[in-house]
């Protein structure tokens, strides 16, 4: 169950008006108490014990639960509501948007009620997704979606930060709450910095507060995120929360490597050209395409990796044996060498590309496609970053 995306009807700042908050509020209590009446009606022998047990709040738990607890609340999609709501985003963009609010609730002190599903880009992932003309919005996005708990370790991560899921289980608490708490329940914001959400009081006493309001995609919000002193969360937090069946499979792979390197080649959607005014190829990588063919990899990478090592390569390429002249100097090993292992428990390519990032981290030697820090070893030179400057490819 998830805050409406739209609160406020506009931009407003601060708290919600009275009546509309008040209406908000006993909305959301209806509906959760239709859904408890419906489960009580299964059958005569099922307690309200045990429904609260069955709304992931044991009554042990209910009894010990701070009294101060607060939450922060982004919106039911990552990146949505806003202009993205109808696009979707690779892996990596939202997880730098869930990251970007994940270290708003660390700094506020707050926990974080994340989506319960992450979408699913029809350009990274060929599973799962629904083609039908004829399926609803609903059945597009059920299908088109993976279940967080799929992707990631929640109790792992509520270890730096605490995190619920934007489903009935854990909106039950914080609606029964919200109602007691009336004005000082929800407040809806937009454009307020994470400092004054901890400083003004007008915010800091809310038992939720609701970022839904604004527009943009949430690492926007992030305006400091380049200063590397003040993000709080590494690079690395999200790759390493992966699901335990994930991280599972990742070991298992690990120890049939043995001693290895590994490198990113990321090609496929990155090679996208598009021709100028006067019909002339451009890219936004010019040297991408030359940088990630095995010729140039294996000159690239001859003064990280020492010939008749076991190399792990992870791409998106998709032209059977491209990689195969770097046979001759290395031990080649991909994903699809681990089917017994992977087969399984793979549902998608965003877990697939979990697992991969697992194994790379675990790397004695790892060169990414293009540099994220000075320090990143690389096969192209090219900026990661989007500069928006099309330039012609070079290939010699």
């Amino acid at each position: 169950m998830a805050i409406h995306p739209r609160i406020t009807g506009g931009r407003r700042q601060g708290p919600l008006p009275l009546p509309l908050k008040n209406a908000l509020l006993a909305a959301i209590t209806v509906a959760a108490a239709v859904s408890i009446l419906c489960l009580l009606s299964f059958t005569d022998t099922v307690s309200f014990t045990d429904t609260l047990a069955f709304l992931g709040f044991p009554p042990r738990e209910v009894d010990k639960r701070d009294s101060n607890r607060r939450y922060l609340y982004w919106g039911l999609r990552v990146d949505c509501p806003g202009k993205h709501c109808g696009s979707c985003a690779g892996l990596g963009h939202q997880e730098s948007s869930l990251r970007c609010a994940l270290e708003e609730a660390l700094f506020l002190d707050r926990v974080l009620v994340m989506p319960s599903r992450m979408c699913l880009s029809s350009v990274h992932n060929t599973k799962g997704i629904l083609h039908s003309s004829n399926a609803t919005t609903e059945q597009r996005w059920e299908t088109g979606s993976c279940a967080m708990e799929s992707l990631y370790d929640l109790d792992l991560m509520s270890r730096t930060v605490p995190v619920i899921l934007d489903n009935p289980r854990s909106w039950y608490e914080i609606i029964s709450r919200s109602t007691k708490l009336g004005e000082a329940g929800v407040v809806d914001v937009q454009g307020v910095s994470r400092v004054e959400l901890k400083e003004n009081p007008n915010y800091s006493s809310a038992l939720l507060i609701n970022r839904t309001a604004s527009p943009l995609a949430w690492f926007m919000e992030c305006k400091d995120r380049t200063k590397r002193s003040s993000v709080m969360l590494p690079y690395t937090f999200l790759p390493t929360m992966a699901t335990k069946k994930l991280r599972n499979a990742a070991n298992k792979m690990k120890e049939v490597l043995g001693d290895y390197d590994a490198i990113h080649v990321r090609r496929g959607d990155l090679l996208k050209n598009r021709k100028d005014r006067f019909g002339v190829e451009r890219s936004l990588h010019p040297h991408l395409d030359r940088d990630t063919r095995p010729e140039f990899i294996k000159k690239r990478i001859a003064k990280w990796i020492r010939p008749g090592r076991t190399l792990f390569i992870a791409s998106n390429e998709r032209t059977p044996g491209f990689f195969s002249p770097l046979s001759d100097r290395y031990k080649l090993a991909y994903s699809s060498n681990f089917s017994s292992i992977l087969d399984p428990i793979i549902e998608n390519n965003y877990q697939l590309f979990m697992v991969e990032r697992l194994i790379m981290q675990g790397a004695k030697t790892f060169v990414k496609t293009m540099k994220e820090f000075d320090k990143d070893l690389a096969l192209c030179d090219d900026p990661k970053k989007n500069t928006k400057d099309w330039q012609e490819p070079v290939y010699t």
